[in-house]
C-alpha cells in the first residue's frame, strides 16, 4: 500500500493505496458471503454435517463421589435445549447420525483462595464430566473428552446457600464447551 505523509507527521493511504485497501475489503466479504452460505459452515457458529439431521442425547449417568440428585437430569435437559435450539437438527432416542452420551465423574468443593491466618476466603466447586461424541457418517469427528468447569464462591457461606446457582452457572458453561467442541471446533 501506497503512504505519503502529511502535517504533524500524520501518514494516510495514497489514492492508489486506498484503492486497493478498498478492493481487499471488497474482496474479503464476497468471500466470507460464499464461505458463510457453502451449506457446511454457517456463521451463526455451528458447523454440523448437512447429511446428518437427527441427534440424541443419552440421559447422563452420576458416577461422582458426590451425587446431587438432579444434576444429572439438568444437565442432560440443558444439552437438549441447546442443541436443538442452536442446530436444524431433531430430537431421537436412538440410531442417530450424530449421538451423545457420558457421565458425570467429579463433583466436588475445594479451597480456591487462603487469606490471612491460613483460613479459606474462597471454595471451588467444580464438575467433571466425560462425554462420549459419535459421529455416524464422519467417524474422524467423533471424539471422546473429559469437560471440568468450576465457579468459586465465599467460603463464608455454606455451600447448600448458593449450589443451586453455582450448578446452574457450571452446568451452562459445560454444555457451551460440549456443544462447540462437537460442532464449532474451537
Amino acid at each position: 500500500m501506497e503512504w505519503k505523509k502529511v502535517n504533524a507527521g500524520l501518514v494516510i493511504p495514497t489514492r492508489n493505496g486506498l484503492r486497493r485497501c478498498l478492493y481487499n475489503l471488497l474482496v474479503g466479504c464476497v468471500f466470507l458471503v460464499g464461505f458463510g452460505s457453502c451449506g457446511v459452515y454457517k456463521f451463526s457458529g455451528a458447523s454440523i454435517p448437512p447429511e446428518a439431521v437427527s441427534l440424541s442425547i443419552a440421559q447422563f449417568d452420576n458416577r461422582a463421589a458426590v451425587v446431587v440428585p438432579q444434576l444429572s437430569q439438568v444437565l442432560s435437559d440443558r444439552m437438549r435445549d441447546k442443541f436443538l435450539a442452536e442446530s436444524r437438527l431433531r430430537l431421537q432416542n436412538s440410531d442417530a447420525d450424530l449421538s451423545f452420551e457420558g457421565s458425570i465423574v467429579d463433583y466436588s468443593v475445594a479451597p480456591a483462595a487462603v487469606a490471612a491466618g491460613e483460613t479459606t476466603s474462597l471454595s471451588r466447586l467444580s464438575i467433571a464430566v466425560q462425554v462420549r461424541y459419535t459421529n455416524r457418517f464422519r467417524a474422524a469427528d467423533s471424539w471422546e473428552q473429559r469437560f471440568v468447569r468450576y465457579a468459586d464462591f465465599d467460603a463464608s457461606l455454606d455451600l447448600r446457600q448458593v449450589e443451586d446457582q453455582l450448578n446452574q452457572e457450571i452446568v451452562r458453561q459445560l454444555v457451551d464447551d460440549i456443544f462447540n467442541r462437537a460442532f464449532v471446533n474451537w
